[in-house]
């Protein structure tokens, strides 16, 4: 029973990742990157994303403005669980609920930034930008880090290494795709997995 059960679950997630370019699990989590697997991203922006040593990397634009890779799905209420490396000069981070998919900026959805020399380092990287300041400011560059980001209601929570770096009420996004955004630098996502809630 167990063994028929699991040849099941195989083959639902072989179905799902040929539905929607990414593979669903039997836990819910649904794999946008992993070592071998891009879901089907809509690019805004340009740059030199590839599948390189088992990550998605980047670090080149073609053009000055920032490159983004979109989900075509919305979501709501989920938890993403991510992993990342960047060098020190890296600008990324992770866009949730944007309220559109053609354009990707920080007023149009929650940016959980990856920022390390941001100018202003109270919305760096673990802060979510003009929502959550972070304080002092944590550091990404030159390893891999885990980010774990809950958006339940209008309650934001963003988890950087195990540490809680943002905790918040906000309103202003409810739903809408995600998107993981390449600046400068390097960048490098290992895994990006989305769970609905």
């Amino acid at each position: 029973m167990r063994y028929r059960l699991s040849g099941l679950a195989a083959g639902l997630l072989i179905a799902g990742a040929g539905m929607t370019g990414a593979a669903l699990a039997d836990d819910g989590w649904v794999t946008l990157v992993d070592s071998t697997t891009k879901a089907d991203f809509t690019e805004v922006g340009k740059a030199n994303w590839e599948m390189k040593d088992g990550a998605l990397s980047a670090d080149k634009l073609d053009g000055k403005d920032p490159s983004y890779l979109v989900t075509k799905a919305s979501y709501k209420d989920f938890q993403i669980k991510a992993e990342f490396w960047v060098d020190d000069a890296a600008n990324s981070g992770i866009f949730i609920r944007c309220d559109q998919s053609a354009k990707i900026d920080s007023n149009i959805c929650y940016e959980v930034n990856i920022f390390d020399k941001r100018p202003d380092p109270k919305y760096g990287t673990g802060a979510i930008v003009d929502v959550s300041k972070v304080d002092p400011m944590p550091k990404a560059g030159g390893n891999w880090n885990t980010y774990e980001i809950t958006a339940k209601g209008t309650r934001l929570t963003v988890i950087l290494n195990g540490e809680k770096t943002a905790d918040v009420d906000d309103s202003k996004h409810a739903a809408g795709p995600i998107a993981l955004q390449y600046g400068s630098g390097v960048v490098k996502f290992r895994k990006v997995q989305i769970k609905p809630l």
